[in-house]
């Protein structure tokens, strides 16, 4: 287990599409924590509502850059029609929403997580003492 977490942050904007009507352009935050060194979070600005949060594999983003990847809530594939664009497909109880965002911009902040936890090395900053801590009631006994 590492001690020196780290916290990447980029900004984006992707495109909400919607069948017939035009694209509408979101604020979307990457993050990436050595905390939890598997995953990535997107957050997407959502108006006076605040901020939604999605949490998908590390993996899934850069499996996705390259060929059509995820079967559950979050699915990531190259755009058909444009070479330098990723469809990013957002599944959840309460709707379904298809964005579109720079394969650049999503490939530049995997290598700057790449930069800090090399892939394969994730379980080097996993800290189980206190992940078993959080999961476990501490009142037994």
């Amino acid at each position: 287990m590492r001690n020196d977490h780290v916290t990447l942050r980029s900004t984006a904007v992707f495109d909400l599409l919607a069948p017939r009507a035009p694209a509408v352009p979101v604020k979307v935050e990457l993050r990436y924590d050595t905390r939890d060194p598997y995953a990535v979070v997107a957050a997407f600005r959502t108006g006076r509502a605040g901020w939604v949060e999605w949490v998908y594999a590390r993996d899934l983003l850069a499996d996705g850059l390259l060929a059509e990847a995820g079967d559950g809530d979050v699915r990531i594939r190259p755009s058909v029609e444009d070479p330098e664009s990723v469809m990013i497909e957002l599944n959840s109880p309460s709707g379904h929403a298809v964005f579109e965002a720079s394969a650049q911009e999503l490939a530049d902040f995997l290598d700057r997580t790449y930069d800090v936890v090399l892939p394969g090395n994730e379980h080097l900053w996993i800290d189980l003492d206190d992940a078993l801590t959080h999961l476990i009631p501490n009142d037994l006994g």
